[in-house]
C-alpha cells in the first residue's frame, strides 16, 4: 500500500508542476487506443502504476479497481466468479506486450458488439477518483447503484478521453455470464434483408444480444450472424422461431472477438487500400440502407445502429450528410495511411451550445488545459 500511496503522490506531484508550467500531459495506460482522435500531445503520463484490484464482492456485484489496473487481469478475475463486464470493452491490443487498462477503458468509452443490448461502458460506472487539473483528488459517485444525488459526474469520464482528469480508481457493476447462449448464421442475406430481420426481431421478446452483417467479397449477397445470450429455455425457443443455422459456440466465439477487436477479415481488408480511412457511423437502428460513395461496403453491428465504412477521408461530406440524413452522425475512427493523424476532425459536436458546455466541463475541471489537449478537438 505504501508504494501505491508513493505512485499517486508522484503523479499528483507531476500533475501540480504540469499546471503551473502549463505543460501538456498526455495520459497514457497501455497506448491500445493511440490511433483514436488527433496529434497526441504532451509529456506521457504513464498511469500503469497504478495497478490492482481495491475490492470485489461477487454477491453485490461490484469491483473496483485502480485505473491502471490491465483489463485482461480484471477479466479473468470476474471469469473466476462466473461474472463479465457484458459491454465486451474492446481492447485493441496488437502486441503481446500490449496491455489495454481498466482507465483506458474508460476513458475511450467503447463497447463491444454487446453494446445495443446490454448498454455502454458509462451505464456500468459506478464511481470514479481522479486528479483534475489543480492536482486535487476528487471522488464521484460510489459502490453501489442508487448513490448518487443531483448530477452524476462520475458518467462523465466515459469517453472523455482523458481530457478531463487523471483516473485514478473505478467503481464497476458487474453481471454473471448468462447461462444459455447461441450463434445463429443467415447466408445470402444482402443489407437491406439483414436489417429487415434485425428490425422485426427487435420488437419481439427475444434474447438478442449482438448482431453482425459483413459482405467480405466473397460468393453471395452477404452473411448475417446473430448472437443469443439469457436463459438457457428463452435461448433455444429463440432458435426454433429465428430459423438460420446454428453454429456451435465454441468455433465461433473467437469470430465475435474478432469482431469486437476489428481483426475479421472486413477489417483487414483495409489494409489493400492505404488512402482509407474507417469511419463510424451511428444511426438509429431502424435507419434503412444508406447511400454510401461508390463502392463502400459497410459491416454493420449494434442491429443496425453501427455501420462501419472504408472509405477516403474525402468522402467525409458524402458520409456525413448520409448519417445526419437519417439523424445520426459519421466520423472518422481509425486515420487512412501511416500517419496515425486525421486531417478531419474524429469529434463533431454539431451544436455551438453543446460545444460550450464541453468547453466550460473541460475549464472547471483541467484550467490550464494540460489534460490531452487537441486529443478530441483542436484547442481542447
Amino acid at each position: 500500500m505504501q508504494g501505491m500511496d508513493l505512485a499517486l503522490a508522484q503523479i499528483t506531484d507531476r500533475v501540480r508542476a504540469a499546471a503551473a508550467d502549463q505543460t501538456p500531459l498526455r495520459l497514457r495506460g497501455g497506448g491500445t487506443k493511440d490511433f483514436w482522435g488527433h496529434a497526441l500531445q504532451g509529456d506521457v503520463l504513464d498511469t500503469r502504476v497504478l495497478r490492482g484490484i481495491l475490492s470485489y464482492e461477487p454477491s453485490e456485484l461490484v469491483v473496483t479497481v485502480r485505473a491502471g489496473t490491465p483489463l485482461a487481469e480484471l477479466e479473468a478475475a470476474l471469469a473466476e466468479q462466473g461474472q463479465c463486464l457484458p459491454f465486451e470493452p474492446p481492447h485493441f491490443a496488437r502486441t503481446p506486450a500490449e496491455g489495454a487498462t481498466v482507465g483506458g477503458m474508460v476513458a475511450a468509452g467503447l463497447s463491444g458488439p454487446a453494446r445495443a443490448s446490454v448498454g455502454a461502458v458509462r451505464d456500468y460506472l459506478l464511481g470514479v477518483t481522479l486528479l483534475n487539473g489543480r492536482a486535487e483528488l476528487l471522488t464521484f459517485g460510489g459502490q453501489v447503484m442508487k448513490n448518487v444525488a443531483g448530477y452524476d459526474v462520475s458518467r462523465l469520464m466515459a469517453g472523455a478521453w482523458g481530457t478531463l482528469g487523471l483516473l485514478t480508481e473505478v467503481s464497476l457493476k458487474v453481471l454473471p455470464v448468462p447461462p444459455g447462449e447461441a450463434t445463429l448464421r443467415f447466408d445470402d442475406c444482402n443489407q437491406a434483408d439483414a436489417l429487415r430481420k434485425l428490425h422485426a426481431w427487435g420488437g419481439q421478446p427475444l434474447p438478442l444480444n449482438a448482431s453482425c452483417w459483413v459482405n467480405d467479397g466473397t460468393a453471395g449477397a452477404g452473411t448475417l450472424y446473430v448472437r443469443l445470450r439469457g436463459a438457457v429455455a428463452a435461448v433455444e425457443a429463440a432458435c426454433r422461431s429465428m430459423g438460420g443455422t446454428r453454429l456451435d459456440n465454441a468455433t465461433v466465439a473467437p469470430d465475435w472477438a474478432a469482431c469486437r477487436e476489428q481483426t475479421l477479415p472486413w477489417f483487414a481488408a483495409r489494409a489493400q487500400h492505404p488512402d482509407h480511412a474507417l469511419w463510424r457511423l451511428s444511426v438509429p437502428a431502424t435507419a434503412p440502407v444508406l447511400t454510401l460513395p461508390a463502392g463502400a461496403q459497410p459491416l454493420v453491428e449494434w442491429h443496425g445502429a453501427l455501420r462501419w465504412v472504408q472509405a477516403p477521408e474525402s468522402a467525409g461530406d458524402a458520409l456525413r450528410a448520409a448519417a445526419d440524413a437519417v439523424g445520426g452522425s459519421a466520423s472518422v475512427f481509425v486515420a487512412a495511411g501511416a500517419s496515425g493523424t486525421s486531417a478531419v476532425g474524429q469529434f463533431d459536436l454539431k451544436s455551438p451550445a453543446l460545444e460550450q458546455i464541453h468547453a466550460r466541463l473541460k475549464r472547471s475541471f483541467d484550467p490550464a488545459g494540460i489534460f490531452n489537449p487537441g486529443r478530441m478537438a483542436p484547442g481542447w
